[in-house]
């Protein structure tokens, strides 16, 4: 039997509608967003009403066109390929899944700084400690992946705690902050002139991680062929998320600012200095480490739902031989992509140790967000580009079981180019240092050759595999 019919055949349909939804809040939703826009003030609120307007609802909108008309494993690079071809197919695959070995660390140091606050008062000291960053990065990202080598069966709980975990403490903290303003006032002042955006270097570097943070409902798309009826699922579960995470994105910025002024907060750990601050007023301490416990769970559920969705890419794309076949092999006991999760956490441990050469926590978290925003972002214009493309075929229209973009072709259009135009800004962007960046030629020069490298490498893989092809 053929490896690729072979291989599918043996992957289990264990995600079902609560699953799919828990997996993209986990995936999506991120703590450190909120606390990124929390400290670059105000604005971030008219910003994150852009984003959801002009990319979040049409990103929304393409995925479920293209999941429902090709529920196949792979996803995005399944209907790149669909589209243009193998080789753009490959460069889609190839660049949504290394940029993994970026997100990852830059996840993990996130998760470690959060999940500091458990020891409560230590908490802020702790948040900024090397060695303590670097050991609970490494605990997670292991747990991440031994839960999901055994199976998602296993590996879909943690996911399910993610989504849990993530929601529940935001959900928390929108409460202190509204307690905290009525009783004490809030220590931002909220007008629509403060609240609109104020463009300056640090506001154009932060656009791109806005955009950033709406991304990853497309994710549980690679996984197609282990959701249960999937051309029904993934888009409920698709539209029920979103509005989840849209809502708490803007009412978790403005809780945090309603508990500390921008400059206090940390982009990484900002929620849980609020939180804090929030429960001491209150008198209820054990609110922020109750929080923290949660969402270290949570974070836990984001690394474990990415390393998931992601290791199925080089799994498909292993088995389409563009990649060793290695990657399209099947765990013989737990039915997983084994291969494939092994080598993308080996890469991102490594990348994780290097990005803290010579240069301060936050100026390594700063490069390793930018670099994966940047490499993420690629396989987003396929997306958005292939959509447009794929609404020219007679199928679109004959499918009884499509989820297609409303208003026809001009509705097809106009969600296909607004997400297009986002994400490349979004990527031109990137590549601004920071305002308070302390060596600019180096951010770029580092930025820049990471990323170049990492596309560079995936097409010498190509070509490889497709003179093996010819041969």
């Amino acid at each position: 039997m053929p490896v690729s019919l072979d291989s599918k055949s043996q992957l289990r349909k264990t995600m079902r509608f609560w699953d799919v939804l828990l997996f993209n809040i986990a995936t999506v939703l991120g703590p450190r967003w909120i606390a990124a826009a929390g400290h670059n003030g105000t604005s971030s609120i008219s910003l994150w009403v852009i984003a959801a307007v002009f990319f979040f609802v049409p990103g929304a909108l393409v995925i479920n066109e293209l999941s429902s008309r090709f529920p196949e494993e792979g996803g995005l690079y399944a209907w790149s390929r669909e589209a243009f071809g193998p080789f753009h197919g490959f460069v889609a695959g190839w660049t949504y899944w290394i940029y993994t070995v970026f997100y990852f660390p830059g996840l993990l140091l996130a998760s470690a700084s959060m999940s500091a606050y458990i020891a409560g008062g230590r908490g802020i000291e702790l948040a900024q400690d090397r060695t303590f960053l670097l050991m609970i990065s490494v605990a997670l990202l292991l747990v991440a992946v031994v839960l999901n080598i055994i199976g998602l069966n296993i590996g879909k709980w943690l996911q399910n705690a993610g989504g849990v975990g993530t929601y529940v403490p935001l959900l928390m903290l929108a409460a202190i902050a509204a307690i905290v303003s009525l009783r004490h006032g809030s220590m931002t002042q909220f007008t629509v002139h403060n609240m609109l955006p104020a463009w300056n270097w640090d506001t154009v570097n932060f656009w791109s991680q806005i955009a950033f943070a709406f991304t990853g409902l497309e994710l549980v798309s690679a996984m197609s062929e282990e959701v249960r009826d999937p051309r029904r699922t993934l888009p409920r579960a698709v539209f029920g998320a979103g509005a989840l995470i849209a809502f708490m994105y803007i009412a978790g910025t403005f809780a945090v600012l309603a508990l500390a002024p921008a400059p206090d907060l940390d982009p990484q750990s900002g929620v849980f200095h609020a939180i804090t601050v929030g429960s001491i007023a209150l008198r209820v301490g054990v609110l922020g480490i109750l929080a923290a416990v949660l969402v270290t769970v949570g974070n836990a559920g984001g690394v474990g739902s990415t390393v998931a969705g992601i290791a199925r890419v080089p799994f498909v794309v292993g088995i389409d031989r563009y990649l060793p076949g290695a990657f399209g092999k099947i765990h013989p006991r737990w039915k997983t992509p084994y291969i494939s999760i092994l080598v993308q956490a080996v890469i991102s441990g490594a990348i994780l140790l290097i990005s803290q050469i010579n240069d301060t926590t936050r100026g390594a978290y700063q490069f390793l967000v930018d670099a994966a925003i940047i490499l993420y972002f690629i396989p987003f214009l396929y997306m958005f580009a292939a959509v447009i493309r794929l609404a020219y075929r007679k199928d679109r229209t004959e499918n009884p079981h499509a989820v297609l973009v409303p208003g026809g072709m001009p509705g097809v259009w106009i969600s296909g180019s607004l997400g297009f135009l986002v994400v490349l800004i979004g990527i031109v962007v990137s590549l601004v240092p920071p305002g308070d960046s302390s060596n600019k030629l180096g951010f770029e020069m580092k930025l820049v050759g990471g990323t170049a490298v990492s596309i560079l490498l995936g097409l010498i893989l190509y070509w490889r595999g497709a003179r093996s092809q010819r041969q």
